[in-house]
């Protein structure tokens, strides 16, 4: 493990058109897991530093647009589509972040917390489900 402090990952919602479509694949992909309901996804290779995102988060990338964040309960080894991988396991709930712009990748990428979007308030109050480019002038404006 390589220094301190937490790490975050980024990626892309592949084919996700909004937070709620988002919000909708995730929650088939919920089960129990050490107890708890938790969202797994899927990644060919453990991050070097998996231990340092365990309470990070994964940052969604929606449209081009880092939209919501989910937290990083933890690692295990899996086999999807018949192939060794690791299952991610985030916390069910998702976060509305500042709209954020940024370019698609594959798999996921480092994001360090200095670098991550701030949460928008007010919880769940649906601002994650504003357009994405009036939620981006909003943030421009610094009213959101």
């Amino acid at each position: 493990m390589s220094g301190a402090g937490l790490l975050n990952l980024t990626k892309t919602a592949v084919g996700v058109a909004s937070v709620q479509a988002l919000a909708t694949r995730n929650a088939a992909r919920t089960r129990d897991w050490q107890g708890s309901a938790a969202c797994a996804i899927y990644t060919r290779y453990r991050p070097k530093d998996y231990e340092r995102l365990v309470g990070g988060s994964l940052f969604w990338i929606i449209k081009h647009v880092i939209s919501v964040r989910q937290e990083i309960l933890g690692f295990e080894q899996a086999t999807w589509k018949g192939k060794p991988g690791w299952r991610i396991w985030l916390a069910p709930e998702m976060k509305p972040v500042s709209p954020r712009r940024k370019r698609a990748h594959q798999g996921w990428r480092y994001l360090k917390p200095e670098d991550a979007p701030i949460d928008l308030g007010g919880g769940d109050a649906d601002l994650g489900e504003m357009p994405v480019k009036m939620a981006q002038t909003l943030a421009r404006l610094g009213l959101i």
